[in-house]
């Protein structure tokens, strides 16, 4: 048996981590239970759930010992809205503003890349919750360059605005346009789905290796796709 790795899927969580487990838990369920030598979010009969924000890599090794012999949900939140509060260094309100930014759906396949040989296991289902959130920013000089030595001091959950489930591959096979017929690039995929043609990459590259798209060529500099097969029916 292994170590109980107490860091896995808990550490640098903040806020947001506590605040989906509430959100997600349900009458009898168990908080923080060992299971197999890890420790596991939330175990509800015979399911085990794991609230993960960010770094489905982190969760590699877990998932390959667990998957084995357990049903494993993953709950991922994808801000849809985000607030960015700017605080001092002993959190002294700054200012508070909406980020024109704004998440969507797709934004799954930039984890789901991480893990995509583990993506159809067939004990293996995500929940993507798209959420409004506010992030803390602490003007203490140890943050990235990017924000200018300002660091990520917490993530808050501010409402869950809507749920969806993956529990097989053509759940992830859905999310392709359905005006996309035969072929297609990632440039479609950026114009169809207005995405960053980062996330049509990665959605392309995840779909690929879980055998639900292949690559039949090229138009222009881009590389031609069309769905396998077995998955070309429905949408």
């Amino acid at each position: 048996m292994n170590s109980i790795d107490h860091n896995i899927g808990t550490m640098n969580e903040m806020s947001l981590h506590a605040a989906l487990k509430s959100f997600y838990a349900l009458p009898g369920d168990r908080f923080e239970q060992p299971v197999d030598g890890y420790m596991i979010d939330i175990v509800r009969d015979e399911q085990l759930i794991e609230i993960q924000t960010k770094n489905f890599y982190a969760l590699k090794s877990k998932l390959n010992v667990l998957l084995d012999n357990y049903f494993v949900r993953l709950v991922h939140p994808i801000a849809y809205e985000r607030w960015i509060e700017r605080v001092s260094a002993d959190n002294q309100l700054i200012s508070r503003r909406k980020s024109p930014k704004r998440g969507y759906l797709e934004e799954l396949f930039s984890e789901l890349v991480r893990i995509p040989e583990l993506a159809s296991h067939p004990h293996l289902s995500i929940e993507v919750l798209m959420t409004q959130e506010e992030v803390v920013w602490r003007d203490d000089g140890q943050g990235s360059w990017r924000r200018r030595g300002w660091s990520v001091a917490d993530r808050c959950l501010i409402q869950v605005l809507s749920r969806r489930l993956f529990e097989k591959a053509e759940d992830y096979a859905a999310l392709l346009p359905i005006s996309i017929e035969k072929s297609f690039t990632n440039r479609d995929l950026v114009e169809h789905l207005e995405i960053k043609p980062r996330v049509a990459g990665q959605m392309t590259n995840c779909l690929r290796k879980m055998g639900l798209v292949e690559k039949i060529g090229h138009r222009d500099r881009y590389y031609l796709y069309r769905k396998t097969k077995s998955h070309s029916g429905g949408s």
